[in-house]
């Protein structure tokens, strides 16, 4: 994408703007008015002033004062805003009108939700949740979910390309490393109500968000899709008939340029629109010796658009659409290092490659150099349309949100990680479609008594398109080599021999839910949910060899084979299953509000898409399907308004899960991207504690911090970690280890300090930020391992800069100030002959942000 075409986002909107413009007014009233501070009497200029409940406005002057010509009738509700002062509602009587704010210095703004399917404050709520506005996350740089969980210490996302995606709430959700697309994932990503089924949508970048709700533990009687470990609630900025619009541009560091913009207003009486655009660039971060090019670039372009139609006072029909795409050079890992495994001498990594005359670029992965000859690309492109229609009837609100979805992918990776032809094609394109129905109705039934009831379902289709190709080069025989026999070295036998998969998953999943709120006596509610879960799978798998040496010779072929072989199947699953909830709120004062909550859910059956491993020549098909999990949670928790201007909040939480779903590792070749097994039993407890504060009209602090134990209860037949394959043994009992990507410690800290002044003539508020984030160790093997574990690390981010009145906003910033080295995560190489890579977190980068809004 031309950089050009970033910077001239901002323009075309700026010049198409009018299109937006306010429809002229019906004069036949004049009102005037002056704003001040309240407490100095100082004038305010570049304050908001709004009639409610139209698209009338005004932007008071250098003096404080504004003019609105109205063809309202007094009296009528006048909505005054000013960065760093209380918003205030006023009925106006007649003119001149004198406004009088107070400074937002003493009370802490209050939060509110959607996730109950009702507006509410965030603190009322009796689950544990995590919010971040979408200006908190704009000013932190936070633009995707992987930056985005420096806020969130309870969220954790491993990504080596958007396919292969781990989202994971304390530690539980996706299975960990790469992705077998035959699960479902746990933790749910709605955004504006519209399930996203892949987890690519994860690590595409946000569009106009409004804000982004964090909900921890099981979720199935409140949202359409169960979700096992937790859910996101995204919601976008909406249409509106009041004109306003956003420009922004970012500049940095490794030729990173950002552009954002969004235009909303009234396009008729009865409808509105808003369309939004985002684009993204960024040279890549890691440099190729061989092609003398840098990799892991960020290419990135999305836009969004709405169209809200209401009809009447009590219908409200949103038609949305959405397209974002990827198309990086990038996604390539660093060899991190070489383990000693149990094989023979002649096997290890160091032995094979100096038998073939190659040396590593360099051992040191911060050198952030490869040689691979293998074109790293990750084409993902994802959007789709719904249509979300609200309608109040009785005592509630209707809604139905009709929704469509796809995700294409065209990947390329090189799985070994070397500019050795060891494995030269490794390719999985593949095509995703959903459709997904949602109907629900919210309603407050009694003075006593509110809830929710809904029905939802789902249609999956994911097939791959055409095929999926991986194929061996002519270095595949030194690392494929399991005996000193000298057939290994025939000429040609594997060089360009392969496998083409074709694969394609089929699914449904239908359920009713449905959760009420009895509020026993005014301080006591008893919060009770269930969910009736059906769901339908069915797959088909064929993998074909080609190449290579062609041959008749049976030895020949026996070795062909226990590379790559034929491996065919079909499976067919189907289950219906109840879960639910019940909790207990206490709410002793309008500060303390307590609760404790018993769930099960499900996560349902899985199936093998990856291929399947073999024993003694014979396919392991009993592996093709694996049981479903079942989740018992437990959990305590607290929320408090210890101050006006303050929060804090802590929660305790026992996870038990049976037949937990992982994706475990095998040294055969053509099963590289792992499979499916169950796990006996897993479980999770923690402890979770947030809070912030207004300190001063000067001073905002807020932080997090988490303390997490996840342990495999019972896994009694797990693979091996890396380093001890090749021994007498495949599998062994790892009972009592940890779950991998989980680390004990985590937490977040922030504070922003800020101050009224001027620049140049605009008068605003200066600011300087600072961001902390912490975690301590963690496995990066589904196995425990004596090697693949990550060192703890802390990033410190920053920000400085200044908010005018008038919307204009300008700031510098700076993530990983300290430029400190820390992998994201580790990855063993297909084949385990003993090296394995790294997924490298970002180096200290910086830049320049301008921003405007009106």
């Amino acid at each position: 994408m031309n950089k050009k075409l970033l910077v001239l986002l901002l323009g075309l909107f700026a010049v198409h703007s009018p299109l937006f413009g306010q429809q002229a007014p019906i004069i036949n009233a004049t009102i005037s008015g002056t704003v001040l501070d309240a407490r100095t009497n100082e004038k305010l200029p570049g304050c908001s002033v709004v009639i409610q409940g139209t698209t009338n406005g005004a932007v008071t002057d250098a003096n404080g004062e504004f003019t609105l010509v109205t063809g309202q009738k007094l009296p009528f509700t006048l909505v005054a805003t000013y960065v760093g002062y209380q918003k205030k509602e006023i009925i106006i009587t007649g003119s001149p009108v004198e406004v009088r704010l107070e400074q937002a210095a003493d009370q802490l703004d209050d939060v509110l939700i959607t996730s109950r399917r009702r507006p509410e404050s965030s603190q009322e709520v009796p689950i544990p949740i995590s919010v971040i506005r979408g200006a908190t996350a704009e000013d932190a740089g936070a633009f995707n979910v992987n930056r985005l969980k420096e806020l969130v210490p309870t969220v954790q996302l491993y990504s080596s390309n958007p396919r292969n995606t781990t989202l994971n709430i304390r530690g539980l959700g996706s299975t960990f490393g790469l992705t077998n697309d035959g699960i479902d994932p746990g933790v749910g990503f709605y955004v504006d109500g519209v399930y996203y089924a892949r987890p690519a949508a994860t690590t595409l970048d946000f569009i106009d968000i409004e804000q982004i709700e964090v909900l921890r533990g099981p979720q199935g009687t409140l949202f359409g899709k169960n979700t096992t470990a937790g859910a996101f609630n995204i919601t976008t900025r909406a249409a509106s008939f009041q004109p306003g619009a956003s420009f922004e541009v970012s500049y940095g560091n490794f030729g990173y340029i950002q552009a954002k913009t969004s235009l909303t207003g009234p396009l008729s009486k009865k409808l509105a629109g808003r369309i939004s655009f985002s684009a993204t660039q960024r040279n890549g971060l890691l440099y190729n010796v061989a092609t003398q090019s840098s990799v892991n670039d960020l290419n990135n372009l999305g836009a969004r658009g709405q169209l809200l139609y209401t009809p009447s006072d009590n219908v409200k029909i949103t038609l949305a659409a959405d397209n974002s795409r990827q198309n990086p050079n990038g996604y390539a890992q660093v060899i991190a290092g070489v383990v000693t495994t149990k094989r023979a001498p002649y096997r290890q990594f160091n032995n094979i490659i100096a038998d073939l005359n190659y040396a590593l670029p360099s051992t040191n992965p911060f050198d952030r150099i490869i040689d691979h000859d293998t074109p790293w690309r990750s084409k993902s492109e994802l959007g789709g349309v719904s249509l979300n229609v609200e309608a109040k009837i009785g005592p509630g609100t209707l809604a139905a949100i009709s929704a469509w979805r796809y995700w294409n992918w065209a990947p390329s990776n090189d799985r070994d990680f070397t500019g050795l032809p060891v494995i030269t094609l490794s390719q999985a394109p593949s095509r995703h479609q959903q459709w997904t129905q949602e109907i629900r109705y919210s309603a407050n039934l009694s003075s006593r008594l509110s809830g929710v009831l809904g029905v939802f379902a789902i249609w999956q289709d994911l097939k791959s398109t055409p095929y999926q190709t991986e194929e061996s080069g002519a270095a595949q025989w030194r690392f494929a080599q399991n005996s000193t026999s000298p057939l290994w070295r025939t000429p040609g036998l594997l060089d360009g021999y392969g496998i083409q998969t074709t694969s394609r998953l089929q699914s449904f999943g239908g359920a009713a839910f449905g959760q009420l709120d009895w509020s026993i006596t005014d301080k006591l509610h008893l919060l009770s949910g269930l969910r009736f879960n059906y769901d339908q799978k069915e797959a088909a798998y064929n993998r074909q060899t080609y190449g290579g040496l062609q041959t008749s010779d049976p030895a020949l072929l026996a070795i062909k084979n226990t590379v790559y072989s034929n491996q065919q199947f079909d499976v067919q699953v189907d289950e219906s299953n109840f879960s639910g909830q019940l909790t207990l709120a206490y709410r002793a004062s309008k500060a303390v509000n307590a609760y404790a909550t018993y769930a099960n859910s499900y996560k349902p059956v899985g199936v093998n898409l990856g291929g399947l491993p073999s024993a003694n020549g014979k396919v392991l098909t009993e592996l093709a399907k694996i049981k479903p999990e079942y989740v018992t949670h437990y959990e305590m928790g607290i929320k408090t308004r210890p101050l006006p201007q303050a929060t804090l909040n802590f929660s305790v939480y026992d996870t038990d899960i049976q037949d937990y779903q992982t994706q475990v590792q095998t040294a055969e070749p053509g099963v590289n991207r792992g499979y499916l097994a169950n796990a006996e039993r897993v479980r999770v407890m923690g402890a979770e504690l947030d809070g912030n504060i207004r300190v001063s009209e000067h001073l905002t602090v807020n932080g997090a911090g988490a303390y997490t134990d996840g342990k495999y209860v019972s896994f009694t037949n797990a693979p091996v970690p890396l380093e001890e394959v090749g021994g007498e043994i495949a599998y062994k009992d790892i009972s009592g280890g940890a779950l991998p990507g989980i680390s004990r410690w985590s937490g977040s800290l922030g504070g922003e300090f800020s101050g009224s002044g001027k620049l140049i003539s605009l008068k605003g508020r200066y600011f300087v930020a600072l961001d902390t984030y912490y975690r301590s160790s963690f496995s990066s093997s589904p196995s425990p391992s004596r090697y693949l574990n990550i060192d703890g690390y802390a990033l410190l981010n920053g920000r400085l800069g200044f908010r005018a009145s008038n919307g204009i906003s300008v700031l510098v910033w700076s993530r990983n100030l300290l430029d400190k080295n820390y992998f994201e995560q580790l990855l063993p190489a297909s084949g385990s002959a003993g090296q394995y890579a790294a997924v490298l977190g970002d180096q200290r980068t910086f830049g320049v942000t301008l921003r405007y809004n009106f």
